[in-house]
């Protein structure tokens, strides 16, 4: 029988500090190649959403993720995410768990953002701007590391809100908190948060708004005026910020280090105080592995229930 975790026994058994050492741990075997998965294959249906498939194989597991986004369902009363994380043994192929997918990406997207803020700011004034479900838990994830942070939302009662519970501030202006020294951005990526001649000399800012096709949070000029890092090449290149830079001619592969290698110490990371780093993230089945080898660990602990099937 496997375990199923609802959301809020995912919440109970990876903490945002647990996430933030798995994702590493997660980057690093993918860097390294001890961990595999592909590109992930979006089904759309578009202007409405799409459909995510997001398999991985690493640790002695294997992982599918089906996940959808659909950014108007908030409206709907509905969430934007919604999905399942089935893992299963690697050696026997047996269904270990599944776990609620919105709980997972969450975890992980917070603790990505953040993970590339540490390795490639110079520290500073943060900011989370876009205050949704992974903009919280990016916010969640610098203050389970002892780090101030403000927010801002379009929403003002929902920047209030996490504020609150993070022990944060509320940004006086988007403005403002776009200009804070590490900035992490979640929304849905169909504005332009950074324009032309926008960033300052030494920010970091970590992109999380443009998970697929016609999304964008940067300019593309903007964007080849920094140095650059993503997740995947294959994924960013086709659906994140890096596709309409990479489709224009403004970026190469060459152009662009995956964070992964910065941390398995086989690139460099930032080169001067006064560099603009710039992390474009698609999100990764492998990170979602990372989290959900680590809720199967506490299952027992906490009595999650199983499946019987």
């Amino acid at each position: 029988m496997a375990f199923f975790f609802s959301r809020a026994d995912v919440e109970r058994a990876v903490s945002p500090e647990d996430a933030y050492e798995a994702v590493r741990e997660g980057f690093v075997a993918y860097a390294r190649g001890e961990w595999t998965m592909q590109p992930k294959l979006y089904v759309t249906n578009y202007p409405a959403g799409d459909f995510r498939a997001m398999p991985a194989l690493g640790g002695g597991h294997a992982l599918l993720k089906w996940v959808t986004s659909f950014p108007g369902n908030p409206a709907r009363g509905l969430p934007t995410v919604t999905g399942l994380v089935l893992l299963n043994d690697a050696e026997t192929g047996v269904l270990e768990a599944v776990l609620d997918a919105g709980a997972v990406t969450a975890l992980r997207t917070g603790a990505a953002a953040v993970l590339a803020a540490a390795t490639l700011g110079r520290g500073g004034s943060i900011s989370v701007v876009g205050c949704g479900v992974n903009g919280a838990a990016a916010a969640r994830t610098f203050a389970a590391l002892g780090l101030d942070v403000a927010v801002w939302d379009v929403d003002g009662e929902r920047a209030a809100s996490l504020a609150r519970d993070v022990g944060g501030t509320v940004a006086a202006s988007r403005e403002e908190a776009l200009a804070c020294d590490v900035v992490v951005t979640v929304t849905p990526g169909r504005e332009i948060l950074y324009r032309a001649g926008s960033l300052r000399p030494g920010q970091h800012v970590s992109l999380m708004g443009a998970d697929g096709p016609g999304k964008a949070e940067i300019a593309v000029e903007e964007l080849a005026r920094g140095r650059v890092f993503c997740d995947d090449w294959e994924q960013a290149s086709h659906g994140g910020e890096l596709a309409a830079a990479v489709s224009a001619g403004a970026i190469a592969r060459d152009d662009v280090t995956e964070l992964g290698r910065v941390l398995a110490g086989k690139a460099e990371g930032r080169r001067s105080a006064d560099e603009i780093t710039l992390f474009d993230s698609t999100g990764l089945a492998i990170q979602d592995l990372a989290i959900a080898k680590l809720a199967l660990r506490r299952a027992e602990e906490l009595g999650v229930h199983r499946l019987e099937l």
